[in-house]
């Protein structure tokens, strides 16, 4: 298994704003390899909204084609704003790990 994690510091307000965004659904659940996506947002007392979006793959090579296919061009997709709309994206990092062990 093969996780992704998109770590970002938004906005304080704008978590439950985006979240469904990332769990839409789409073309990406008909991938092979594609197993889920989570969207956390991590308890914290600061001015800022942390969330985590997690991919879940069966594989890294699942990931990469992801990376390379019309879907994810889709899915991020800019659609354009007005000059007065900020992105409520703060900073991001992007973090990739292999799964080694689970216990359901």
């Amino acid at each position: 298994m093969y996780v992704v994690t998109n770590r970002m510091k938004l906005k304080a307000g704008f978590a439950e704003k985006m979240a469904p965004h990332f769990t839409k659904g789409g073309k990406i659940e008909e991938l092979n390899g594609f197993k889920r996506i989570e969207v956390w947002q991590l308890d914290n007392e600061e001015d800022a909204d942390y969330m985590y979006v997690n991919t879940w793959w069966e594989t890294e090579e699942d990931f990469n084609a992801w990376l390379k296919s019309d879907a994810f061009k889709e899915a991020h997709g800019h659609k354009s704003k007005s000059k007065d709309e900020e992105s409520p994206v703060i900073e991001n990092e992007i973090v990739k790990a292999h799964v080694l062990s689970t216990l359901d």
